[in-house]
């Protein structure tokens, strides 16, 4: 990340000489910053003292914190989801009698009644 050039309590300085009269284009140039820059400065922190400065940069810094731990517990809960999604059709799967069962499909078609298999002529004579 780029490091800032100024500090807020020196952009609350500065935003505190031109409250007091000093004219905006000597200031900017005194400082080095653009008119832009100023005007953007001005937006974000006119009328704030220096430790409300302080205790806004905090509560951003909290609330990026706060987001990142809900943005992780999320995909945890999304993870997690999936997870007990794919257990529970394998589950379901696993109680048609496909996978623990060990049954061959022939073998459960015979164990219906009426599906008895042919007995087999099974004779020892030789031709």
């Amino acid at each position: 990340m780029k490091k800032k050039r100024f500090a807020v309590e020196q952009i609350v300085a500065i935003l505190k000489q031109a409250e007091l009269g000093i004219p905006i284009a000597e200031l900017i140039r005194q400082v080095g910053v653009s008119e832009q820059t100023f005007y953007r400065w001005k937006k974000k922190y006119s009328g704030l003292e220096v430790d409300q400065v302080r205790q806004l940069k905090q509560m951003q810094e909290e609330n990026a914190r706060l987001k990142r731990i809900v943005a992780d517990l999320t995909l945890d809960k999304a993870m997690l989801q999936d997870v007990l999604t794919k257990n529970s059709k394998a589950l379901a799967v696993s109680s048609r009698g496909g996978v623990f069962k060990r049954e061959l499909p022939d073998q459960r078609a015979e164990s219906l009644p009426g599906n008895a298999p042919e007995p087999r002529d099974v004779s020892l004579q030789q031709p």
